[in-house]
């Protein structure tokens, strides 16, 4: 039974009263919000499914289909967060919530299903180099080609079609490949830095991870990668599995510790975001609090630490327009859209272009367009209108999730673009090489 003083939820983490009381229901944040826009549905708003949280609260509305569809439904963007006049921390909010729904509410079998498949796969490397062989054949083999021209993929459902969309182009030696390992600065050393790799990045983005570990140490960053580092939870606390997230975070902890790092370096921003709110994740763990704050007060995005360097390595001209894409867990979570932009203006002849309606989601959002991909395919075309209204020659972005997102849409759309992560740019500037794209 919910304990009494919260209502519909349990006594674990439940959502705070003190932080529902904070919105005022002024409405700024409406034209923030993806779902709103789509649908123009209140409750499925912030000051909406806020308003939900606190009749949840008050015992006035159990987690049933109606409570959870509209809980569902939302992104995690956090535009609202910077939309918001009042500070509301809409962040915590929805992570509170969410992991009460997973608890407590009840899900069909299949929905259930699909997501045991998710996390039972991309939090694990190992896993996904497997999966990656599967893809990899069915890509190489012509079957794809087949399966696309023939109709086939239309008669599936469609979170797998939506699966099937999205799943990035495979190479065996990088999928397969040794990895990113420590490497020391150039010249005279000004940081020790640790990398993070990521799960999906290194798997599937390893060229993100050796270009990002390149450009530091040509900055003059030692880079330190700890090679037992393993998922850092972003998956899970973003879709309610707070315990799981909790049991990443401290394991992540135990693999930095003791290596003596000034900065742990990210280049996925949904992971950076998490990274960062490790205190408030383990504020209850009487033996990580204290660590898992004081390791969240080291955590940057890569983007952030070279703004901070003065430049020293050489940057050689990119004669190339791009759009770049502010990541939501960048702009929004974290209150990242300087530092990206400065790093790329020092790239000679590189023309950025910012994209019309820059804070709305392009329909990623971790596993969203995976289990929402009606609302993520509506949001995936608006952004691809409106990356194509800046007349860029490519995409560049801070985010794995993003760039395979808006591929698929741009290709879908007819106007497939070269796509590029932040610092596989600078890497090439540097090396004076053409950016490969990712």
């Amino acid at each position: 039974m919910p304990a009494p003083e919260t209502g519909a939820f349990d006594a674990e983490h439940p959502p705070s009263r003190d932080l529902v009381a904070d919105c005022v229901h002024c409405g700024f944040c409406l034209p923030a919000c993806p779902t709103y826009l789509l649908w123009r549905k209140e409750m499925d708003s912030p000051r909406g499914r806020i308003h939900l949280m606190r009749l949840g609260l008050e015992g006035a509305a159990e987690l049933g289909d109606g409570f959870v569809r509209h809980i569902d439904t939302c992104l995690g963007c956090m535009a609202c967060v910077t939309a918001c006049p009042s500070g509301v921390q809409y962040d915590k909010l929805i992570e509170a919530t969410r992991q009460q729904v997973e608890r407590r509410a009840p899900r069909s079998r299949a929905d259930r299903l699909f997501r045991r498949l998710i996390f039972g796969l991309f939090p694990y490397p190992g896993r996904l180099r497997l999966a990656a062989l599967g893809l990899w054949a069915y890509q190489r083999s012509g079957l794809q080609r087949l399966v696309r021209e023939s109709g086939l993929l239309a008669r599936l459902p469609a979170r797998l079609r939506a699966m099937e969309g999205v799943a990035p182009e495979i190479s065996l030696r990088a999928a397969w490949g040794t990895g990113t390992s420590d490497l020391p600065a150039a010249g005279e050393s000004r940081k020790r830095v640790g990398l993070l790799l990521g799960c999906v990045q290194r798997v599937f983005f390893a060229g993100v991870n050796d270009a990002t570990a390149r450009t530091l140490a040509a900055e003059g960053c030692d880079v330190v990668v700890p090679q037992d580092q393993g998922c850092c939870g972003a998956l899970m606390l973003h879709s309610g599995l707070e315990q799981d997230a909790a049991w990443k975070a401290r394991k992540l902890i135990d693999a930095f510790e003791g290596t003596g790092v000034d900065t742990i370096v990210i280049n996925a921003a949904g992971c950076g975001s998490t990274l960062k709110e490790y205190g408030h994740l383990l504020r209850d763990d009487p033996y990580y609090a204290e660590r898992a704050a004081a390791f969240a007060a080291k955590c940057k995005d890569i983007s952030e630490v070279l703004a901070e360097l003065e430049p020293r390595a050489p940057r050689h001209p990119i004669p190339l327009r791009v759009a770049y894409h502010d990541a939501c867990h960048l702009q929004h979570a974290q209150g990242v859209t300087a530092p990206p932009r400065q790093v790329l203006a020092a790239i000679p002849e590189l023309q950025v272009a910012d994209i019309p309606e820059g804070g709305v989601c392009c329909g990623s959002a971790g596993i969203y367009n995976l289990v929402e991909p009606e609302a993520a395919r509506e949001l995936g075309e608006r952004k691809a209108r409106n990356v194509a209204a800046t007349g860029a020659e490519a995409v560049a972005s801070s985010n794995p999730g993003c760039l395979l997102q808006m591929r698929s849409s741009l290709a879908g759309s007819g106007r497939a673009l070269p796509m590029f992560h932040l610092v596989e740019l600078v890497d090439a500037s540097i090396r004076g090489t053409p950016p490969a794209r990712t």
